[in-house]
């Protein structure tokens, strides 16, 4: 299913040659993780184990992951909770940068070079492309975003924005725990 309304592809710079995963590859490699996450976010009601299971998850299985984690809203701040990668910022400038984008425009926003992206957060220098994917509760209420940087150019496109879209949807699931 796609959700072109969804996404907002920064697509009007001139680009280099896709930097990440086949997309028939990625495909199929999302529906893995999207299964074993399915199984693994049933043995827990905690909202933090949950959301620390998605991130390794997605960090180990996915080549192009550099840095992946979540900022959640607190008292009008995004604030970082669970991550792997590089030391994080901790907490992001308000209605600045990616995450903010992503929150304030209630959109998946995809991000192929975070050096031409106005108003960009580097947390560490080494990032170059960015998705970022709005988190909704049981009330469809955005709480916050997962945040995935790419060392390469051009990492991630319309097939990352809709299956991080479903794997967060696990995420508020009831369990049988």
């Amino acid at each position: 299913m796609k959700h072109p309304s969804c996404v907002i592809l920064l697509s009007n710079w001139i680009l280099p040659e896709f930097q990440g995963m086949e997309p028939l590859k990625k495909k199929g490699r999302y529906l893995r993780i999207y299964h074993q996450l399915e199984d693994l976010l049933g043995k827990s009601h905690d909202i933090d184990a949950r959301m620390a299971t998605v991130v390794a998850v997605l960090h180990h299985k996915m080549e192009t992951f550099f840095w992946t984690g979540f900022y959640l809203l607190k008292d009008g701040e995004l604030i970082v909770k669970s991550y792997q990668g590089p030391v994080a910022c901790q907490v992001l400038k308000k209605n600045t940068g990616v995450c903010w984008a992503g929150i304030n425009k209630q959109k998946t926003i995809i991000v192929p070079d975070v050096h031409k992206f106005p108003g960009h957060i580097s947390c560490d220098s080494r990032s170059k492309s960015e998705i970022v994917v709005p988190l909704k509760n049981t009330n469809n209420r955005i709480i916050g975003v997962l945040d995935v940087d790419s060392t390469s150019l051009n990492a991630f496109d319309p097939v990352d924005a809709e299956y991080l879209g479903k794997i967060l949807g696990l995420l508020f699931q009831k369990t049988e725990v």
